[in-house]
């Protein structure tokens, strides 16, 4: 027998959340988890956790953590640039002499470029300069803007770097600028990855042809997104006391699948307690460390400004569902308070077919299928525009019961095709041995 494992439809999870959109016809829509839906999920990974259309279709989505930037739109900056002398530099180029006056900080005022041509330097427009030596952080990619071509345009451009403009490294082999339009559509592509910084950045054609090169008006660098900020919930556990060879431990069960990351321990009144934290899946499997020994503590409760312990951070996201808190010294009679912190995950999901839309949760039988998610949004954003993101779509404030605990329950199918195998192997078996006593019974033959 084996275990059914293939989504079939919403009547295969416990409960759905209708959803609202933010937006209309995003394409792409962001949801937030709370905990109700951590606490209907059964399985570790929240594989079942998935996005239904009107229809009853499942949709392409993809669980993304809080500290993901996959779903937020980077921030930009535009830069000074300066063009070039029009010299070829991979037909010989030239003794290229830069004069440069910078100011205080570092940034470039004014320029003065020679060329000292060769015997085979060939005259080529559309190369620039690009002052990025104001700039604390890492540049992602450059964005070029450029005046709207009568013609179309293609173009393929590398990416020099220095920090004094006279030692200059490769930082982009080779990237193509497109600008096209047809039927009154227009695709344009004009964003530069680089690998790795430099103060000052050159850009160059790479042999450069007979159509059109772009008439640059503007150069944006590309930073990463902002750090997001940290939104942290919390579940908070009473537990059992237990004593385990001579030592006394607290108990504590997780009622849901949560992606903990911090831990806290809370007694009444002024206290400080050495604890460590330990936790495990199932309830017969070994204890796994977590976190300390360390000590939380608590001074000032009765003067109304208490002084707490900082919460203690795991080593990695534990989803478990069985903890257990061990103390260093004794605790009294009041009993613990285990306080396990999480950071909300986000839901992405493809928006196909008619909404309404919803997410479903809860299902020992249904998975989500993978979908490639960060991939399809950096296409969106090539697209669209790199401040794109997608939509947020929000959850209903009660959840609608679909299948409940039934769902929960794990369903198992009977595998007729082995069972008919191994019937026709004992069948074909008993056949020989019965041939053989027929055999050994009858009287020898003269």
């Amino acid at each position: 027998m084996s275990v059914v494992a293939n989504a079939a439809s919403r009547d295969d999870y416990a409960r759905q959340w209708p959803l609202t959109l933010g937006q209309e016809e995003s394409g792409a829509y962001r949801v937030l988890l709370d905990e109700a839906v951590y606490r209907s999920a059964s399985e570790a990974s929240l594989a079942d956790v998935e996005v239904f259309n009107a229809q009853g279709q499942p949709l392409p989505a993809a669980l993304l953590s809080p500290a993901q930037p996959l779903a937020q739109a980077p921030r930009t900056l535009a830069l000074p640039w300066f063009p070039l002398p029009a010299l070829d530099p991979a037909a010989g180029g030239g003794d290229l002499r830069l004069v440069a006056e910078r100011d205080e900080a570092g940034g470039i005022v004014r320029i003065e470029a020679g060329v000292a041509p060769r015997d085979a330097a060939v005259a080529v427009p559309g190369q620039w300069l690009v002052d990025a030596s104001r700039l604390r952080e890492p540049v992602r990619a450059l964005r070029l803007e450029w005046e709207r071509p009568r013609d179309s345009l293609q173009a393929r451009y590398r990416v020099e770097g220095s920090n004094d403009l006279r030692q200059w490294r490769t930082l982009n082999e080779g990237t193509t600028l497109l600008d096209l339009e047809r039927g009154g559509e227009r695709l344009r592509q004009g964003r530069i990855e680089l690998d790795g910084q430099a103060r000052y950045l050159r850009l160059l054609p790479v042999r450069p042809g007979p159509g059109p090169l772009p008439v640059l008006s503007g150069v944006v660098a590309e930073l990463a997104p902002p750090p997001p900020q940290a939104r942290w919930e919390w579940v908070e556990l009473e537990g059992q006391r237990r004593n385990e060879g001579g030592r006394e431990y607290f108990e504590f069960e997780l009622p849901g699948r949560f992606p903990v990351e911090r831990a806290d321990v809370r007694l009444p009144g002024n206290n400080a307690v050495e604890w460590t934290l330990h936790s495990r899946e199932r309830g017969d499997a070994s204890w796994i460390w977590r976190a300390g020994p360390w000590m939380a503590f608590q001074v000032g409760a009765g003067a109304g400004q208490a002084s707490q312990s900082d919460p203690r951070p795991l080593a990695m996201v534990v989803r478990d569902r069985h903890w257990r808190l061990g103390a260093g010294s004794a605790v009294g009679a009041q009993a613990p308070v285990l306080r396990l912190g999480y950071r909300p995950e986000v839901v992405v999901f493809l928006a196909q077919g008619e909404p309404p839309y919803a997410l479903a949760a809860g299902s020992a039988n249904a998975r989500r299928a993978d979908a490639p998610i960060p991939a399809l949004l950096e296409a969106l954003r090539r697209q669209r525009g790199a401040g794109w993101q997608p939509a947020p779509a929000y959850l209903a404030p009660e959840p609608e019961e679909l299948a409940g605990e039934r769902a929960l329950a794990p369903q198992r199918q009977i595998d007729w095709k082995s069972l008919l195998l191994w019937a026709l192997l004992v069948g074909g078996a008993v056949l020989v041995a019965a041939l053989g006593l027929s055999l050994l019974r009858q009287p020898p033959r003269d």
